[in-house]
């Protein structure tokens, strides 16, 4: 199996590109947004490769870090998730934000994907809860916060901290994230007035 190509960018497609590795042209699938991402033709490029072995065809999906490959495994562990509409949702979220979301139980924001229904954004979320934190990187913190206040166990402070910055017109993800950095600033026994001055300046910078 094919874990890992470095190469140089041959061409780049709608949905994939061509890695030239000492001089075989491998087409490898991936996301609009790492797409999006790449350096233009005859640059070097490293992707991490998950490989898809079938009876008439064998699959490159290539990502920019281990993360992302992994993220693209887990999504496919939900009930009716294959690599199409795995790569629909990484184009759409980062890795940070779908943790985010799934912490959240923010079935909208994973359904912002294309192709990606009510039902299958339910499962999701549902179903990679308790997986997620493991997968969020540098924002595990976050994540845990937003756990809490995804599953309603976060303290008064913190989710009328959150529930304020809402009103005000940020996006869920925006204001649990803000909190979170906020409490480890503040302590365990910050109230919310305090919470949402420093979540602001966090926002604001």
């Amino acid at each position: 199996m094919i874990g890992k190509l470095k190469g140089i960018v041959d061409a780049i497609g709608e949905d994939h590109l061509i890695l030239d590795v000492g001089g075989v042209g491998y087409q490898v699938h991936c996301s609009t947004r790492t797409l999006a991402n790449l350096p233009g033709p005859g640059e070097a490029l490293t992707l991490w490769i998950d490989t898809h072995v079938r009876d008439d065809a064998i699959r490159l999906y290539g990502f920019q870090s281990e993360l992302e490959r992994d993220w693209f495994r887990l999504l496919q562990t939900v009930q009716g998730v294959g690599a199409r509409v795995a790569l629909a949702v990484q184009s759409t979220l980062s890795p940070g934000d779908l943790a985010s979301a799934i912490a959240l139980q923010d079935r909208g924001m994973v359904a912002r994907a294309p192709g990606v229904g009510p039902k299958v954004a339910s499962r999701i979320v549902a179903e990679l809860r308790d997986k997620a934190p493991a997968y969020s990187g540098a924002a595990a913190a976050e994540i845990g916060l937003q756990r809490a206040i995804g599953a309603g166990l976060a303290a008064t402070p913190v989710t009328d901290a959150v529930s304020a910055l809402a009103n005000l017109g940020y996006s869920s993800q925006q204001a649990s994230g803000a909190v979170a950095r906020a409490l480890k600033q503040a302590g365990e026994t910050a109230d919310s007035a305090r919470l949402i001055r420093l979540a602001l300046k966090e926002l604001a910078g």
